[in-house]
């Protein structure tokens, strides 16, 4: 759940602002020119996009980059620089740090004549280590073991409509574990998704998966204001498991943490600061 500029939640998706597309969260409008659907739409605000996917967006436009087949993102840092708007958007990518085995990414999505988010992105060489692999992650439990789920329809916005939901047992209020799954493509008229597209494309949700509050006029906001991921093995499939911890501080900033799952066990982690604040009674 990406940062907010007004406080207010979403009730209703907003077809006058966000474009509507039955099978797909983004328009390409050509080169670097994207556009968002309904789909796309977040939940605090119903003028905004999702953070959710637009990781997924910024993850494909770094994948598209003078792309190695010898090399792959293991580290990603996104910096969410305020709300990002709505509709039409570019995403500008450059080599930050040229190398043979290292290399630095970076991608900023730029709307409304500004940068709403910045990522930047270790890429990798990659090696046969096979003889020497391990992980110290627990694995979530099965995707066949878990049992329908439909507690993120809390949230409001395009993008939370999307999500097939499934939760393993001990899921509870901060501390999620469930599977998500969405039907829709990242990009109109076909164009290809990676497996790692496709899920980090639901990783941001992982902040309204363990929610340890509900987001009603009273209450409290706990928007993210930033996402890092780390990814220490290349995903499958279209099934995202998220083993979520969420801790609040006293002093309105708190800590979404989780070890990111597909069918085949754990691939990585991410970790999202939060914005903890009130949100204003209705007048």
């Amino acid at each position: 759940m990406s940062q907010t500029t007004t406080g207010a939640a979403a009730d209703t998706a907003d077809a006058h602002t966000f474009p509507v597309d039955s099978n797909s969260y983004y328009r390409h409008l050509g080169e670097n020119r994207y556009e968002s659907t309904v789909h796309a739409q977040g939940a605090w605000n119903s003028h905004e996009q999702h953070m959710a996917p637009v990781t997924g967006i910024m993850v494909h436009a770094l994948e598209q980059y003078r792309p190695r087949d010898d090399m792959r993102l293991a580290r990603l840092s996104f910096d969410i620089l305020g709300l990002i708007p709505a509709g039409e958007f570019t995403i500008e990518t450059m080599l930050l740090r040229p190398g043979r085995t290292i290399e630095l990414l970076q991608a900023e999505l730029i709307a409304e004549g500004r940068v709403a988010v910045r990522v930047t992105a270790w890429r990798l060489q990659k090696n046969d280590t096979t003889a020497v692999e391990a992980y110290a992650d627990q694995p979530l439990d099965s995707l066949e073991s878990s049992i329908p789920w439909d507690g993120m329809t809390i949230w409001p916005g395009g993008f939370i409509k999307t999500l097939e939901g499934r939760s393993c047992p001990g899921h509870a209020p901060g501390r999620g574990r469930a599977w998500l799954h969405s039907p829709f493509t990242m990009l109109d008229g076909g164009e290809h998704s990676s497996a790692l597209v496709r899920l980090l494309g639901l990783a941001d949700s992982a902040n309204g998966v363990s929610a340890r509050m509900t987001p009603e006029p009273g209450g409290y906001m706990f928007p993210n204001v930033d996402l890092s991921i780390h990814i220490y093995r290349e995903p499958v499939g279209q099934w995202l498991g998220l083993d979520t911890h969420v801790s609040l501080g006293a002093d309105g900033i708190g800590l979404t943490s989780s070890v990111l799952n597909d069918v085949n066990g754990p691939f990585g982690r991410t970790e999202q600061i939060l914005t903890v604040r009130p949100i204003p009674l209705s007048k």
